[in-house]
């Protein structure tokens, strides 16, 4: 597993950190995010989405259904990446932003930390 980019955006006070790894096995994806959970336990989620080895998965994590984890998934499909998970931490900042925004704002830091490594 290799960490190739972070990115962090804040909107109306919530943070969220866009996490962009290289995996080669679900082990390795499902290892990380175990780590990122240690590591951010104030964090209010951490949906994410990976694709590896024709395996794929994905996760609101408690966020609006398809608001996060789906995007997220159809960002990677859409750049034609695999082996790679996208997780992005989110610290909630004490305003609802709303599905719409919500969902922007997860493929916003996704799409930024890609964009980086172009």
């Amino acid at each position: 597993m290799k960490l190739i980019n972070t990115y962090t955006l804040e909107i109306k006070k919530s943070k969220f950190i866009a996490y962009y790894y290289e995996i080669k096995s679900t082990d390795e994806a499902k290892e990380i995010l175990e780590t990122l959970k240690k590591e951010h336990k104030k964090a209010r989620h951490i949906p994410y989405a990976y694709k590896v080895n024709n395996t794929a998965s994905k996760s609101d994590d408690k966020e609006p259904t398809n608001t996060a984890g789906l995007p997220l998934y159809n960002l990677i499909e859409r750049k034609e990446l695999d082996n790679i998970l996208i997780a992005v931490v989110r610290y909630f900042g004490g305003t609802k932003l709303g599905a719409g925004n919500l969902l922007r704002a997860y493929l916003e830091s996704a799409n930024k930390a890609i964009e980086k490594m172009s």
